[in-house]
């Protein structure tokens, strides 16, 4: 991690844009007492880029490497935020979507194995020869997908991963909980089932996080479901944290909790709030007055815990250096 403060200094000058519209778009980049904007331009003085590939997704380009966090780019309807959910729609990848966006991957991290978070992967590990490293679960799944098993790595939190210039921290983590305290599609798989064929044979099967720490770049805090062990966290410190924004108040205190844990990152980007079942276009389309308040709540637990963080709101397939 030579080089590379965990506690560094922003990285990134932000220009700022227009604020939150009423019509669904999302904000750009938030000063920690300012009015949302959306940012438009970065200037990174490191050499590694973030991009947001929707939900908790992220392209990471370092040292001529490419590392992904939860690809998801199909986004297929399930009903999820229109006529109602349906377990049963079937698998599927929107190839060409995910090819362009996956280009040169040499390493796939899946912090749990919900559709929406590993459907695309088998395709993209298969296609790129990239390395998948996810719970028992993902490397049985992955096995049941037709990923050669020398491409899955499992890991279960703890784990410090030297990639070559750039570390990777595993860490044991949480899945978001619904209003009935409940998660989607629980369960483990232990040894590879049978293919699977819709989202519900996609379980959640235990849930990492990851801290990325390029040799060019700053520490960045990757999740992929609001919720956390906060003995886990603390001390990592990361430079930046990806927060996914929660559906429910199950989890008591989840925002300050998490900032306080993490050591109040320099900067702050909330995920896992756009509506991942329509094309990336930007703005990313709010889902519904609901999130949107949420995100306002969020935005202003970050003020109130952490009035030094900057709130940056991503757009899609955007480089940040932050």
């Amino acid at each position: 991690m030579a080089g590379v403060g965990r506690r560094g200094f922003l990285r990134t000058t932000v220009t700022a844009g227009t604020a939150l519209a009423a019509g669904g778009a999302a904000a750009g980049s938030v000063a920690a007492a300012g009015a949302p904007a959306r940012a438009r331009t970065r200037t990174s003085r490191s050499g590694a880029t973030f991009s947001w590939l929707g939900n908790a997704g992220w392209r990471v380009e370092t040292g001529g490497k490419v590392l992904l966090i939860d690809p998801y780019l199909s986004r297929y309807d399930t009903g999820m935020f229109t006529t109602g959910f349906r377990a049963g729609t079937g698998l599927t990848v929107a190839a060409d979507t995910v090819d362009t966006h996956t280009a040169g991957a040499t390493a796939v991290f899946v912090t749990h194995t919900h559709w929406d978070h590993f459907g695309d992967v088998p395709h993209i590990a298969t296609r790129t020869g990239a390395r998948v490293f996810g719970t028992a679960t993902a490397y049985n799944l992955g096995l049941a997908m037709d990923v050669p098993a020398g491409q899955l790595t499992q890991v279960r939190g703890g784990e410090v991963l030297d990639l070559g210039g750039c570390v990777v921290e595993v860490v044991s983590s949480l899945h978001s909980r619904n209003a009935s305290w409940s998660v989607l599609f629980p369960g483990v798989r232990l040894t590879p089932p049978a293919a699977p064929v819709t989202v519900a044979d996609l379980p959640e099967g235990d849930t990492l996080a990851f801290l990325v720490t390029p040799a060019d770049g700053p520490s960045v805090f990757f999740m992929g479901g609001s919720d956390f062990v906060e003995r886990n966290v603390a001390g990592l410190a990361p430079d930046v944290a990806t927060v996914a924004i929660q559906s429910s108040d199950a989890t008591h205190d989840y925002v300050p909790r998490l900032l306080e844990a993490l050591g109040r990152p320099a900067t702050v980007v909330p995920v896992h709030w756009d509506n991942f079942e329509v094309p990336l276009t930007n703005p990313p389309l709010v889902p519904d007055d609901a999130t949107r308040r949420r995100l306002d709540d969020f935005r202003a637990a970050v003020r109130r815990v952490a009035p030094r963080s900057r709130v940056v709101m991503p757009e899609y397939l955007t480089p940040y250096g932050f």
